[in-house]
């Protein structure tokens, strides 16, 4: 642990879900933490908390401008991770997965340090192969709706690749599957979010197709462990490595499960399948085992029970903002 301590270390996309919470945990291993984020769907109250520690810093900037900072690694979390918000600016979407890679990967060469690469399980598409292993390549379409990121977390990987071969970059490319937890946005139309969201706020559940699509949910701590755990291992671990949760659960499954979570009387209702949306979603962690040590340890119930806790808060103080729009005796 001392080898990695006082760093000064770049969060990408640091006021997002994953980033302010890799942001957290590295304040707590007593690193320096410079967090940079345009806000175009990171939230500045994920960060509230870290602004009084002197070792955390705030640079508000758009990953697709050139960056210079002075820092020993980099976490690259910047992009919209979810279909409507980067469905809503797909060539935004498309720029930031490759002229950002590409401001991050010149900083790193600059630089001489390591950087890790955010990447994701929709490189595989809807995958043919089941589980997923790092060397399937997936069924990705290159045109659908949901290219600008999927074709654009693969380009991303590409650079990363071309990089190391062409400069020897230390670089790093884990590929995230679905995760929850705390700091979610409730509005970002994943799953868990808009379960318990619905849940809590009476609201019908929606299920995209008949719900027996799967997926793995791993907790966004599990994530984060996994994430410096690779950012901290040996030069030779480049990835990709598949960072997720073993455990498969059909979208009804865990809809039964929020709603016995949440004690809600909400029912639900099925709408059609968005397009190209994966059927299958399961990651082999085979080589994160072995060349890590990592696997998740939160199972999916636990898990919920934070998240279900965190977003309580949140549509209290939802609530209570409808209530004083509505009518301003309402307490703030």
């Amino acid at each position: 642990m001392q080898a990695t301590m006082n760093k000064r270390i770049l969060v990408t996309g640091g006021a997002g879900f994953v980033g302010s919470n890799i942001c957290a945990r590295l304040l707590e291993q007593g690193h320096h933490v410079v967090c940079m984020d345009n806000f175009s769907t990171g939230a500045e109250q994920n960060v509230a908390a870290l602004l009084d520690n002197a070792r955390f810093s705030l640079l508000r900037q758009d990953i697709t401008q050139a960056i210079a900072v002075d820092v020993d690694q980099i976490y690259n979390l910047a992009c919209p991770a979810s279909p409507i918000h980067y469905q809503a600016d797909p060539i935004g979407t498309l720029k930031t997965n490759v002229v950002g890679a590409l401001n991050i990967l010149e900083l790193s060469r600059q630089r001489n340090i390591p950087v890790l690469q955010a990447s994701t399980s929709e490189v595989y598409g809807d995958p043919h192969v089941h589980p997923q292993s790092e060397s399937y390549w997936g069924n990705v379409n290159p045109i659908g709706p949901r290219a600008c990121y999927d074709e654009g977390k693969r380009s991303a990987e590409t650079l990363f690749f071309d990089y190391r071969r062409q400069f020897g970059l230390p670089v790093k490319v884990a590929r995230i599957f679905n995760t929850y937890g705390p700091r979610m946005h409730p509005s970002d139309g994943r799953v868990v979010a808009n379960f318990v969201v619905q849940a809590l706020s009476g609201r019908d559940l929606t299920i995209y197709g008949d719900g027996t699509q799967t997926r793995s949910f791993c907790y966004v701590d599990d994530l984060v462990a996994g994430l410096i755990a690779m950012m901290n291992s040996g030069p030779e671990v480049t990835g990709p490595l598949n960072l997720g949760n073993p455990e498969e659960f059909t979208i009804r499954e865990l809809a039964d499960i929020v709603l016995e979570l949440t004690n809600s009387s909400s029912r639900i209702v099925h709408q059609p399948l968005p397009t190209d949306d994966p059927r299958q979603r399961l990651p082999d962690i085979a080589k994160a085992r072995r060349l890590l040590g990592w696997a998740p340890t939160i199972r999916l119930r636990e898990g919920l029970v934070r998240t279900i806790a965190y977003f309580e808060t949140v549509v209290a103080k939802q609530s209570l903002v409808t209530a004083y729009v509505s009518d301003p005796s309402v307490p703030r």
